[in-house]
């Protein structure tokens, strides 16, 4: 299948002292320990080089490979439970897959209990892994393993047997020596509880680019992003919550339920007390009070928080996403007036009636009975933030309610201390009912969110669905602010001020950029909450994309049309390419074009990512629909090619059996690496003109170095 390009080796390796990189970036050692009589862990242990890292064993569906082990159906050994990641992922939006994500840099461990049922069993499989850093992806590689256990009562030690190395490019998992360890010399008693039984350790690989470790290697540090604390995304994400925490505290003050209660509760505490000093002081227990109260819901939430398996759960899970789409959609209702939420009155009256005793006690109870009190309002805005932090990190739901709650105090402790600032309050009146229902547009917007992975094909829920929605209800949020449109409870509306006229053009502008977002509007602000663009998806920004490349061959024109896996796959924007490389350069002959070779992936984010911030741009689709012939590769799909096209390859002699392992196998071979994506310039007779570039996400600097290859392969 490769005997063409075996003529341009020469001038492919023009490019490998830019473009070496190591193989396998991992370097794994497995073993497993014994922790009762007939109960292990096996424990899967890397180290990951720098800048790289892993992915979680627990991921949304279509996203990256998660990080997992695989197992042969062995009688005599069950599983008890799942994996279990010792190593906690850092959780953060992965913009390639528009979903969150949970990345593991420097080390990471994760361990699978197993329960022996008969007295020796052995268990063999593969762990699964793919590696990324901001700029390349690895191709999904595996490092194959089998465990000869032993129950305490059979007298003899258990064993170890397995493969170890570095994975071989394509998926295969690269043999190396075993190292077997029994109870310190292979003989004797079975180990007690806790004891290493069993052990793999990577030996030397012997190919070039290989950073696996020798046995008895002291691994070094992990590096910055993998080691304890949070990473620079992490402290941005922490404190971008915050502030959009604090400002839903704000936003809670202008509510129908709270603004009028402030200067209500400021009077009681300036009754009866002829002590300046101590009615400032209750005033600033009263707002510690209101902090403390709300801080300790989300201290529940983090303390409830299982980790990864229930951040998973919560972002991909259908039952845990209706019911929060069913209870944004109740507190929607509830801000348009259809219900009042209220907690059941005996907490109230109960809160009431302590806080009448006064002194320290008496205020927490007045902040108390506050807190129930605005619970119709505050309750649907505290819970959209509890929602949103529950599958973050730990310290999100705290720190979000702290932020929430600091907001919503300072009012109420600043008019407590000085109560002068009372005069300068507007008065309460139609216009709170008015951020009541606006606050019930917004939240019945962001209930969308919830609705995706009822669907995740995005077949009803689609990208478009969610659009229009999105497009109708700031539309009529619009109207509702010009006064158009008219729910319960609100007041007669007989002109428009400038703030209101303010708020209806901006949701309108809203409307209309959500709106443009059917045509192709890039809508980048808010696509974290999209599903992603369907392969259907109506682009108006660009011409339609040809079905054929058209051959000129004098007063003939002739069709050169990808045949080869057209179902299997499929290219952005409608972009015609082809996913064989024979195939591809075939065509290029044929019309005289440049070849612009496209080394991919289907779970490469750094891909996607260049596909929705570069491809996106009219100029770079323009030249790879008019002035190339587009070849893509993908590197990660095993499908499994006719008997007749497989072949033994000359870097690691095993047998390319599919298009991944064959893609990946060229790249190496031409390249020395098997990150993508990486994209490659040659004429049509195939040889490569220009220097290979990886991610590149500055649009005007790929668009020079396409412009720059063509006018070299076009001499």
């Amino acid at each position: 299948m490769m005997t063409k390009t075996v003529a341009i080796i020469s001038g492919l390796m023009l490019s490998l002292a830019a473009f070496a990189q190591p193989i396998d970036p991992v370097s794994w050692t497995i073993e497993a320990e014994r922790t009762g009589d007939n109960t292990f862990e096996l424990v899967y242990k890397a180290k990951i080089d720098p800048p790289w890292h892993l992915y979680s064993a627990y991921l949304p569906e279509n996203g990256p490979i998660p990080t997992r082990p695989s197992y042969e159906e062995t009688a005599g050994v069950e599983l008890v439970g799942d994996i279990i990641e010792v190593t906690k992922p850092k959780i953060k939006f992965d913009p390639g897959f528009q979903i969150d994500v949970g990345t593991i840099a420097g080390k990471a461990e994760f361990r699978q209990k197993v329960r022996l049922t008969a007295p020796s069993a052995t268990l063999s499989g593969e762990i699964e892994y793919q590696v990324c850093d901001d700029a390349n992806c690895l191709p999904p590689a595996y490092e194959a393993f089998s465990f000869n256990l032993q129950s305490a009562g059979s007298g003899t030690a258990a064993e170890n047997e397995g493969e170890a190395g570095t994975a071989a490019a394509g998926g295969n998992a690269a043999e190396g020596n075993v190292s077997e360890i029994a109870d310190g010399t292979g003989t004797g008693d079975a180990g007690e509880p806790g004891e290493v039984v069993t052990s793999l350790v990577p030996e030397p690989a012997s190919e070039p680019g290989s950073v696996t470790g020798a046995p008895g290697e002291q691994l070094s540090e992990p590096s910055a992003a993998g080691s304890a604390g949070l990473s620079g995304d992490d402290e941005k994400s922490l404190w971008r919550f915050f502030w959009i925490a604090f400002g839903a505290g704000l936003l809670a003050l202008l509510t129908p339920c709270v603004f009028p209660m402030i200067p209500m509760t400021v009077s009681f505490f300036m009754q009866g007390s002829q002590n300046r000093a101590r009615s400032v002081f209750r005033g600033s227990v009263f707002g510690l009070s209101i902090i403390a109260i709300y801080t300790l819901l989300g201290v529940i939430v983090s303390l409830t928080n299982l980790g990864p398996d229930a951040a998973n759960m919560l972002s991909t899970h259908w039952i845990p996403n209706l019911i929060f789409f069913l209870l944004f959609v109740i507190f929607a209702f509830s801000f348009f007036g259809m219900f009042e939420l209220v907690l059941p009155s005996k907490w109230v009256n109960k809160a009431d009636q302590s806080a009448d005793k006064g002194g320290v006690a008496g205020a927490f109870f007045m902040a108390l009975t506050t807190v129930l009190v605005s619970f119709s309002c505050t309750g649907p805005i505290v819970g959209a933030l509890l929602v949103e932090a529950a599958g973050g990190l730990a310290l999100k739901p705290i720190l979000g309610m702290f932020g929430f709650a600091l907001a919503f105090a300072i009012p109420f402790t600043l008019f407590a201390i000085f109560p002068s600032l009372l005069k300068g309050l507007p008065k309460s009146g139609g216009w709170l009912n008015s951020v009541k229902v606006v606050l019930g547009f917004i939240v019945l917007a962001f209930a969308m969110k919830f609705l995706q992975p009822l669907d995740p094909r995005h077949d009803i829920i689609s990208r478009e669905v969610v659009l229009v929605v999105w497009t109708i209800l700031f539309f009529l949020m619009g109207m509702y602010l010009l006064g158009k449109l008219k729910f319960a409870h609100d007041s007669d509306l007989p002109y428009i001020k400038v703030p209101r006229l303010l708020l209806a053009i901006v949701s309108f502008a809203f409307a209309i950029f959500m709106f443009m977002g059917l045509f192709g509007a890039r809508l980048t602000m808010v696509s974290p909450l999209l599903p992603p663009k369907s392969p259907g998806w109506i682009d108006m920004t660009q011409a339609s994309a040809p079905a054929a490349t058209v051959v000129a061959t004098g007063d003939v024109a002739e069709e050169c049309v990808p045949e080869k896996h057209t179902d299997e796959f499929h290219t952005a924007y409608g972009l015609t390419s082809f996913y064989d490389l024979e195939e591809g350069l075939a065509c290029a002959e044929k019309t005289g074009k440049p070849v612009f070779l496209d080394f991919t992936g289907r779970f490469c984010s750094n891909c996607k990512k260049m596909e929705a911030a570069v491809w996106s741009d009219p100029t770079v689709q323009s030249m790879l629909r008019n002035d190339f012939v587009l070849i893509s590769l993908y590197t990660d799909v095993n499908v499994k090619l006719p008997e007749e096209e497989w072949y033994t390859s000359e870097v690691d002699g095993k047998v390319k059996k599919t298009i991944g392992q064959q893609n990946v196998d060229y790249e190496i071979s031409m390249f020395r690496t098997n990150t993508v994506p990486l994209y490659v310039i040659m004429d049509s007779e195939g040889n490569v003109v220009h220097e290979p570039r990886g991610t590149d996400l500055d649009v005007d600097s790929y668009t020079n170095w396409m412009q720059e290859g063509l006018v070299k392969a076009n001499k």
